[in-house]
Formats: structure tokens, C-alpha cells, sequence
């Protein structure tokens, strides 16, 4: 299987993050074996370790996971189901490259659904609810320090799961995060860029700012502005990494 560069290696505690961000109710670390092969294997094609066209060999991933056949037949399902394996009969599967337009959908789905989130926030004016957020983004800005990416993109992520928690709608986080493949791919060629990383942390501080302030016009500017960060850099990003796509 080709790798990704050593620069997107993610550290131990990066590991436990990415279970956090991905698992936060620990279904998966408790679950069947289809779903810990699924879980895996995703994070994999997620942090671009396993790139665009890569063969998996499913009797390498049961040996590799001490499983049999089915539960990797299950997780590769359910992978197809996302759009990150296409499975050619008999014949193989591999990665799929990513697509921009399933990236557009699942950013449309985001932006509404996450506008809602930061509006019921800004109203309920409870300064408590936002803790948590504020500590991750400490915490995110330290890997930013570091240029940790794989921390930073888990980061990323719990940043706004805790937003989600905090209006009482974790769940809905879950139905666009597991949609959220091709996009989270995009993101993750984009960040390495000059000034990405320093532009996250300052539209994150302006979400919570907005969200503090209770303005509502100030919260849908600093989520859109945020949102659409990624998609706008498409052709950037596609010149820049022709392979992916």
C-alpha cells in the first residue's frame, strides 16, 4: 500500500484524540469487529495514509486486524456506502479519489445545520456552554504551535463536535461527519499551506466570539467565512495534488 508523506505522521496522543473526535460515545472500541476494521480503515483514508487508488487486500487487513473474512467484508461495505472504496467484482478495491462534488453536498448539509448550532448557542447567552470549546481551541493553537497536523485536524474536529454537545445536538455531528470523507480529505491537503493553520485558529476565535457577543448576523458571517474555507481553494488544491482527484 503507498504511504503518505512522513509529515502526516500523528503522534500518540494525536491516536487518542482521533478516537475521541471519531468515538466520542465509545461504540466502536466496544463493538463488532466490522466496526473497529471500519473505524480503522477510515481514519486511514481520512489522514491520507492510504492514498487514491490504493488495493486493499482484505485478507491482509483480517490478518492485520485478527479477524476473519466478514467483518472486513462488512467494514468495506459500509466504506463503499461513503464513496472512500470502490470495489470492482472480482477483481479489487481500492482508495477512491476524492470527489468535489460529494464534498459540495456534504458542505451544504454542514453549513445549515452547523448555522443552527452557533445561533441556538448565541441565544441561550450562557458563557458555561462554551468552556470546553475554549479549551480546545488552547489546545489546538498549541498544535498549530508544534505543526502537528493530525493533531490539529483532530482538534479541529472535537472543536466543533463540542459545539454540537453544547446546543444538545451531538448526534446530528455524527450524520455529516459520516459523510464527511471527500471533504475531510480536501481539508487535509489544504492545511499544510502557508497561513492555513493560522487562519483556522483565527476563524475559530471569531465563531466563539460571535457566538459570544449573541449578534446574529456576526455568527452566520464568521461560520460561512469559516465553512467555505477549503471549497474555495478546490482548484488550488487540485493543481497542487492532480493525483488525489
Amino acid at each position: 500500500m503507498r504511504k503518505a508523506s512522513p509529515d502526516m505522521n500523528v503522534s500518540s496522543f494525536s491516536a487518542a484524540l482521533v478516537k475521541a473526535a471519531d468515538n466520542p460515545s465509545g461504540a466502536v472500541a466496544h463493538g463488532s469487529a466490522a466496526m473497529r476494521v471500519y473505524a480503522a480503515l477510515r481514519a486511514q483514508i481520512i489522514s491520507l495514509h492510504l492514498l487514491p487508488d490504493t488495493t486493499l487486500v482484505r485478507n491482509d487487513i483480517a490478518r492485520s486486524f485478527g479477524v476473519s473474512q466478514s467483518p472486513v467484508r462488512e467494514a468495506i461495505q459500509k466504506l463503499e456506502q461513503e464513496g472512500l472504496v470502490i470495489s470492482y467484482p472480482q477483481s479489487r478495491t481500492v482508495v477512491s479519489k476524492i470527489d468535489v462534488a460529494h464534498a459540495r453536498e456534504t458542505q451544504f448539509l454542514r453549513v445549515s445545520v452547523e448555522l443552527e448550532v452557533a445561533q441556538t448557542l448565541a441565544q441561550a447567552a450562557n458563557p458555561a456552554l462554551l468552556g470546553p470549546t475554549s479549551r480546545l481551541l488552547r489546545m489546538q493553537k498549541l498544535a498549530g504551535d508544534d505543526c502537528d497536523i493530525g493533531e490539529f485536524t483532530t482538534l479541529d474536529r472535537l472543536f466543533h463536535l463540542s459545539l454540537f454537545e453544547a446546543a444538545g445536538v451531538r448526534a446530528l455531528w455524527h450524520v455529516i461527519a459520516d459523510r464527511s470523507g471527500h471533504i475531510d480529505r480536501l481539508r487535509r491537503l489544504n492545511l499544510p499551506d502557508p497561513g492555513k493553520i493560522a487562519q483556522v485558529l483565527r476563524d475559530h476565535e471569531a465563531i466563539l466570539s460571535a457566538i459570544a457577543s449573541g449578534d446574529r448576523g456576526e455568527v452566520e458571517a464568521a461560520v460561512r467565512t469559516h465553512l467555505s474555507g477549503t471549497l474555495a481553494a478546490v482548484a488550488k488544491i487540485r493543481d497542487q495534488h492532480p493525483h488525489y482527484f
